[in-house]
């Protein structure tokens, strides 16, 4: 039994059966890595208007523009993430770990409902595996080969990633208003990175998901990568992950919050 319960809150972040929420949502939030929008553009734009969401976090953009989101307030990163929001932007602000690096996060402090809330977008240094590089063969040694390859890549990307997680923290630690942080983290629920980053927020999936999490599907086996958390001010009413579209090699994660609870 007691090893049961050991195991259930590692598993629940993957797969999760949580019950109907009774709040109202006050606000709709998507979280989704575009790939660039190189699996189109026009249809992705298609998508996020469609979704009529509050906020919606972007990764990966291209730095383009979105035409069809002219009615959205945006941030003015130019640097694969962007912030779109319906409500009115306070502040907004980079948070840089180094100029010749992979820009980690941006932060937006959105007034909503005459309360100010700071909403960070993620997105970690990635890993850069091509399908081939993990997928393993009858050779031996090739497959020794790939496996040094891969730790090659793994120890600095986890390094870059722990000074990263720790430049964000500090974002959320020390923001004045209630805090919801969504992104692509490169990281696995067992990781330090989740741990890390959700330390005083809560997972919306482990409050308000059904089924599986798993956003990025890339390759054949389930990886959890995508999250939205909260402080724990704001009430996960819902969360899904939307496998009904395939614009990116992720899928976009969307969750609702009740904004009134004390």
């Amino acid at each position: 039994m007691f090893a049961g319960l050991f195991f259930l809150s590692p598993v629940k972040r993957w797969i999760n059966f949580s019950t109907d929420k009774k709040e109202s949502a006050d606000i709709k939030v998507i979280s989704f890595n575009v790939k660039n929008g190189v699996m189109g553009k026009e249809e992705l734009q298609k998508y996020l208007v469609g979704q009529e969401a509050d906020v919606i976090l972007l990764q990966e953009d291209g730095g383009g523009n979105f035409p069809m989101l002219k009615d959205y307030n945006k941030t003015d990163s130019k640097k694969g993430l962007t912030i779109f929001t319906k409500h009115k932007i306070l502040n907004n602000k980079e948070i840089v770990l180094d100029e010749n690096e992979i820009l980690p996060a941006i932060q937006a402090d959105i007034e909503i409902k005459g309360k100010v809330y700071r909403f960070v977008d993620v997105y970690l240094h990635p890993f850069k595996f091509e399908k081939d590089m993990i997928t393993l063969t009858g050779n031996t040694d090739t497959n020794e080969q790939k496996m040094k390859d891969v730790i090659r890549r793994l120890i600095p990307t986890f390094k870059k990633h722990q000074k990263q997680a720790d430049l964000i923290y500090q974002a959320v630690e020390n923001s004045p208003y209630p805090v919801i942080l969504g992104g692509d983290f490169n990281s696995v629920p067992n990781s330090y990175e989740y741990y890390h980053l959700s330390s005083g927020l809560e997972d919306a999936f482990l409050n308000a998901g059904k089924g599986s999490a798993t956003s990025f599907h890339e390759y054949k086996f389930p990886i959890r990568i995508d999250y939205i958390f909260s402080s724990k001010s704001i009430r996960p009413v819902s969360y899904a992950v939307d496998r009904s579209v395939r614009l990116s090699d992720h899928y976009p994660v969307i969750s609702q919050f009740h904004l009134g609870r004390k």
